[in-house]
Formats: structure tokens, C-alpha cells, sequence
């Protein structure tokens, strides 16, 4: 019998749950030090976040052309490096100045007693990571306006690692996955490689709103039908029995599993191939036998599925297609 470590206080642990620990960035103040710290407004981990830059080994200024970094709530600016920063200032009763980054912009708060200058001091000290931070979530987010989905006839999505073509078809009833070879309104293979279509069965005047809805719910049905494939598959090879498995939209996660083997497996992970869906399966399911992430739990992973920490990779850089 396999020893269960003991669980969190919910009783559940997420694929990653460990919390972000703030980064302390030491600044002299009179009775504080500052700790700042990038925080991710926006999809988590849940609909894969990349991983953050490396820090430059030159200056930051030689890097980025003089920008404008504003925060829609904005009060304040500093000139940092050639650049511009506007930033939201909050007064608090606390005792160290707070630097976040987030999708805004800098959000800086800071001691009732601290006075300006010892706050723009801090911003100075700080700027090289404070520009680097923004030109992250700048990146990012032009990753994610890149990444939204036009919903209309012959847009793509990703499904299964692949790229598929929504084709409306009012002929279809439902839903239908198609290759070239048996779609007739497919356009020839490039290069010999099939192309997959799915026909929605909706006429050509179909709102986005509709095609998106379909579209959403087909793929949601084909998540499920993987995700119960494949956790009949790692049961059997890791030797434990999960008790219900359901479908999450969490923002922040993509998948958990309780210790009364309840798992819940995001259903966008569909839009990835198949070895990224089995590491999180297996992932899950291993901690059925290790409820924690110790190097045993993660020998457990690694028996069946020895290359998981590429799949980790790719959860972690890939940028899912906006829905919305």
C-alpha cells in the first residue's frame, strides 16, 4: 500500500498549485525594503501563460526604443531609461513599497509615509526589471490580441496539436470532422499533408457568437471522449482508480485531482497533441499514489510518461487561441 502524503486544506492539489512567490527586491528605505513582483492579471496557467523572458545581459534602454508604458488608471509618471512609465500609485498601510506588473501596466504601492521621492528612488533603483517586466506583458499581450479567434467560415482552430478548418455547412447536422479525402469542399492537401475540416451545420449568415458556441461545444465533446480514453489508459499503467472525472473552464488551471480521486482536466488542453494531454492525465493521476509534487510523486510521472518535462515546456509557452 502507497503511502498518501498529507493534502492542502482543500484537499486538492492543481497541476500547478504551488503559489507564485513574490520576488523581494531589496531597496533601502528608512524602516522598509521594497519587494516587487511581476503578478498575472490574466489567464493562468489556465490558458498557458509563456514563460517569462530572461533577463538581458545588456541594458534594457539598448534593447527597447523609447515606448510609453500606460496604465489606464495612471496618476503618476517617471522617465525610466528614455522610457515613459505611467503608473498607478495606491496609498496603503503597509510597511514596504509593492511594484506589480501586470496586464495594465506598473501598479506601485507604497507606506502613507513614504514620500515621493524615496518612491521614484525605488523606480529608478528598479527600472532595468521594471522595463523588462512591461516589455513582457506588452509582448504578451500582442500574443493574445494575435491569437483571437475571427469567428466566420473558414477560420482555424487548433485540435489535437493539428490545425482544423470550420467550414459552414447547413447540410451537416451537428458537428462533423472531415480530412480532404472525404470532405468535398476541402481545397486540395498542401504538400500531400490532409486537411482537416469541421462542418458546422449552420448557413453562411451565422452570427460569431453562433459559430463560436458550436464550434466550442464540439470541442468540448471530443475533450471528454479523449480525456476518459485516456485515463482508462494510465490507470491501468500506474495501478490506481480515479472515482469521477468532469471537464473545468478554470482560468488558472489545467487539472486537478482530490483524494477521493475526483480529477478535473481543462478542456482546452484538446487544442494541444496528445502527448501534452497525457502528461497532464498522468500528472493528475499520479497523485493518487503521492498527493504532493516530491520527487517521488515526480518518479511516478516519469514512469510513464519519461519525457514529461517537454510537455511542461509547451503548456507553458504556448498561447491558445481567444475565444472571446
Amino acid at each position: 500500500m502507497t503511502r498518501k502524503a498529507r493534502a492542502p486544506d482543500v484537499q486538492q492539489l492543481s497541476l500547478f498549485d504551488a503559489p507564485v512567490t513574490p520576488q523581494e527586491v531589496p531597496v533601502a528605505l528608512p524602516t522598509a525594503a521594497i519587494d516587487a513582483h511581476a503578478a498575472d492579471l490574466n489567464t493562468a496557467s489556465l490558458l498557458a501563460l509563456p514563460a517569462s523572458l530572461d533577463a538581458p545581459s545588456v541594458s534594457i534602454a539598448s534593447v527597447l526604443r523609447p515606448a510609453v508604458f500606460r496604465h489606464p488608471h495612471a496618476d503618476r509618471e517617471i522617465r525610466l531609461q528614455e522610457h515613459v512609465v505611467a503608473y498607478a500609485l495606491k496609498r496603503a498601510r503597509r510597511r514596504s513599497i509593492g511594484f506589480i506588473v501586470g496586464a495594465e501596466g506598473l501598479s506601485v504601492n507604497a507606506p502613507k509615509w513614504v514620500g515621493i521621492g524615496d518612491i521614484e528612488a525605488a523606480l529608478r533603483e528598479k527600472a532595468a526589471w521594471i522595463l523588462r517586466k512591461l516589455s513582457e506583458q506588452q509582448q504578451r499581450q500582442q500574443r493574445l490580441h494575435a491569437a483571437k479567434v475571427d469567428w466566420r467560415d473558414g477560420t482555424s482552430i487548433p485540435f489535437l496539436g493539428e490545425t482544423v478548418i470550420v467550414v459552414l455547412d447547413p447540410r451537416t447536422t451537428g458537428a462533423v470532422l472531415n480530412t480532404s479525402a472525404a470532405s468535398e469542399q476541402a481545397q486540395a492537401p498542401l504538400n500531400g499533408v490532409p486537411q482537416l475540416t469541421l462542418h458546422i451545420g449552420l448557413p453562411h449568415t451565422a452570427t460569431a457568437a453562433q459559430i463560436r458556441d458550436a464550434v466550442q461545444s464540439w470541442l468540448q465533446r471530443q475533450a471528454k471522449r479523449v480525456f476518459e480514453e485516456r485515463c482508462q489508459h494510465y490507470t491501468q499503467q500506474l495501478g490506481v482508480r480515479y472515482t469521477r472525472l468532469s471537464l473545468s473552464s478554470a482560468q488558472t488551471r489545467w487539472g486537478s485531482a482530490t483524494a477521493d480521486g475526483t480529477i478535473r482536466l481543462n478542456w482546452r488542453l484538446i487544442h494541444f497533441a496528445m502527448s501534452t494531454i497525457d502528461y497532464v492525465v498522468a500528472h493528475e493521476l499520479a497523485h493518487l499514489r503521492e498527493m504532493n509534487h516530491s520527487p517521488k510523486f515526480w518518479d511516478v510521472v516519469r514512469s510513464v510518461v519519461p519525457d514529461y518535462e517537454a510537455a511542461r515546456g509547451t503548456l507553458k509557452d504556448k498561447v491558445l487561441p481567444v475565444f472571446d
